[in-house]
This record gives structure tokens, sequence and C-alpha cells, in this order.
């Protein structure tokens, strides 16, 4: 086509073909075929939760074979594929399995439940069994134990909503106004308030069911059994990936509600749906065991420290979680072999020590 005589001819300006956005150091492109998924892979927390697998897969295949009854690795393999006898079916189904699945379920559970919260609160402290909500749910169960009388699943039920009604009561009272930086200093009133509850229950039972009660709240392993497994397994598989889900609001929700809402995140529903799902981890895993305390305050920072992802790092908190409460219960299985002492004995001293030294360091950075 000829140009119009006064007018220059139209050219089409061919220039450089569009280059794809370099990867930034330390990640790693994941495309699909046609590029329809393309993900960006952070190396270090893909290395770190390979290796928490790998030790989860290694303390799994030695909580099936140490015990009473030992078994060979071999054995264990034969009974899983079943070719094992009835004696090895019994210790293996039976006995090691349950309390194997909700050890690794429960630690993942708490240590998401603590991921979610301390993400929030934007404070290491911002713990379910630091911020009243384990407490809460402790004091369900007590009610039911203690008023009610009821069955293991009146209890659990009794945890649940205990720990539903204090989550609700401190968002009220911290979210309402917009006045997130009081969520800390409100649970931990309220859980101040709860624990005064159990112990007024504890006071008012019957030498039986105080002793019931009082065994309750150390929190143990020792009676997992299928169904305990089952549930907070269930409620791992549904409510984990609801937050992965929302792991870019999680990020940006720590930044301030003004920096979520002009990058396009909904600032009070994602915050609404993150805490509903950190609440009903952390009491449907205290429904299953009693309040194990501090694993949901140290598996998410633990886990942090080692994969030192900027994204909220779910998955590797559960995989830490998971391998806490696991090495704790096989070592006060063995080093305890005839005192069949629970497992929140072990986590309580260790994150005791472990809040000890956080304090320290959040004392020094604050005179720093």
């Amino acid at each position: 086509m000829s140009a119009r005589p006064g007018h220059p001819p139209r050219t089409r300006s061919v220039g450089p073909a569009p280059t794809p956005a370099a990867t930034p150091a330390g990640y790693a492109p994941l495309r699909t075929r046609g590029e329809r998924l393309a993900l960006r892979i952070h190396l270090r927390t893909a290395a770190a939760c390979t290796a928490m697998a790998l030790g989860l897969a290694g303390m799994s295949v030695l909580a099936l074979t140490v015990g009473d009854f030992p078994l060979t690795p071999g054995e264990v393999a034969a009974t899983l594929i079943g070719r094992g006898s009835p004696g090895h079916d019994f210790i293996v189904y039976t006995l090691r399995m349950p309390r194997l699945l909700t050890a690794l379920f429960v630690g993942a559970a708490l240590a998401v439940s603590g991921a979610i919260l301390q993400r929030l609160s934007g404070n290491p402290l911002g713990s379910p069994d630091i911020i009243g909500f384990t407490n809460g749910a402790a004091t369900g169960a007590l009610v039911v134990i203690v008023l009610i009388g009821g069955s293991m699943l009146q209890v659990a039920a009794g945890a649940l909503v205990g720990g539903v009604a204090a989550a609700v009561l401190i968002y009220l009272l911290a979210f309402t106004r917009g006045a997130g930086g009081r969520f800390i200093l409100v649970g931990i009133g309220i859980a101040a308030m709860a624990l005064a509850a159990n112990s007024y229950l504890i006071t008012r039972a019957s030498l039986q069911d105080a002793m019931a009660a009082q065994a309750w709240l150390v929190g143990s392993l020792n009676a997992a059994g299928t169904e305990q497994a089952a549930a907070v397994g269930l409620a791992l598989a549904v409510l984990l990936p609801v937050a992965v889900s929302h792991g870019r609001a999680l990020s940006l929700l720590s930044m301030g509600d003004d920096a979520a809402k002009g990058l396009g995140v909904g600032a009070e529903r994602s915050r609404l749906v993150l805490i509903a799902v950190s609440v009903v981890l952390a009491a449907i895993a205290t429904a299953a065991t009693g309040p194990i305390l501090f694993v949901a305050l140290a598996a998410p920072q633990l886990a942090r420290r080692l994969t030192r992802s900027p994204g909220p790092g779910l998955v590797a908190a559960a995989l830490m979680g998971a391998l806490l409460l696991l090495v704790s219960d096989i070592a006060v299985q063995r080093l305890f072999t005839g005192a069949a002492l629970p497992v929140g004995t072990a986590t309580g001293l260790i994150g005791g020590l472990y809040l000890v030294g956080l304090l320290i360091t959040e004392w020094r950075r604050g005179r720093g």
C-alpha cells in the first residue's frame, strides 16, 4: 500500500521480543508443558523440606520397629503389604500405627496453626497455646469431664467448642476495630482466664474426675487410636490446602491491612478464613490428645530459620511440627520405659527452654 502525498508511510515498529522475567537468585523455575502452570521454587526451602521428609520417614520406621516387641524393618514391610503374621499385624496396625499417625497429624496441625497466627500477629509468641486457643479447648473438655461425665467423643466435642469460643472472643476484642496489635495481649488475657476456670473446675471435681482431667491436661499419645488419627488427618487434609491457597494473603497481611488492601487482598475476609483454619486445627489436635504445649510455638520458628524463606512456610512448618512431636514421643517411650510418660512432658521441657531463649533474644533486639 502506497502512502498518500504529504503523509509519511505507515510503518510497524518491530522491537525486540519480550523476554521472560529473570528468576531471582535462590529460586528455580518450574513450568509445565505449554506453560499452563509456572512456579518459582525456593531452592533452600525445597532442600529443607526434602531433608525433613526423609527424617520423618526414618523416624517412622524406628517408631514401628522398636518397643517391647521389637520388629525388623523387613517384618514391618511384610506386614504393611499384607504378608505379616497375625501377631505382627496386631503390633503394627493396632498398637503402633495409630500412635504414629496421630503424632504426625497432631504435630503438623499444631505447627500450621502456630505458623498462621505468628504470621498474622507479626510476633513469634503468636501461638495457640500462648494466646488462649488451647486453654479454651481445655476448658471445654474439662466442662464435659467434670460437670457432665461424658464419653471421649463428647470430650473431644467439648474441646472443639471451647477452642472456637475462645477464638471468637479474642477476635471480637482484638480485631473488630482494626486493632490487630492487641491480638497477643488479648489472647494472653483470655488464656489466663481460661486457666483460672480450668483450675476451678478441677477443685470442684471428684477425686476420680480430677485425676482423669489432670491426666488429659498433660497431653498424651498413650491412648491414641484410629479414631483420633482419622479425625486429625481429615481436618489436616481439608484445611491445609485452604491455608496454602491463602499464602499470598497471609504474607501481605503481615505487612498491614492498608498494604494488603492496596494489593487487592480482602483483609478482613482473608484474616477471618485464616484464623478459622488455625483455630479448628488447634482445637481438633487438642481434642485428640489433650493440650500438647510449645509445638505450635517452636515448629514454625525452627522451620523458618531452616528454610530462610520469605513466604509463610506452612508446609515446612507442618513437616517440622510432625518431626518434633514424633521424636519427642519416641524419646519418652524409650528413655522412660517403665513410667509411660505422656509426650506433653517432653514438649513442655524442650519448649520451655526454647521459650526462655526466644524471650532473651527478643529482649536483646528490643534493647538494640
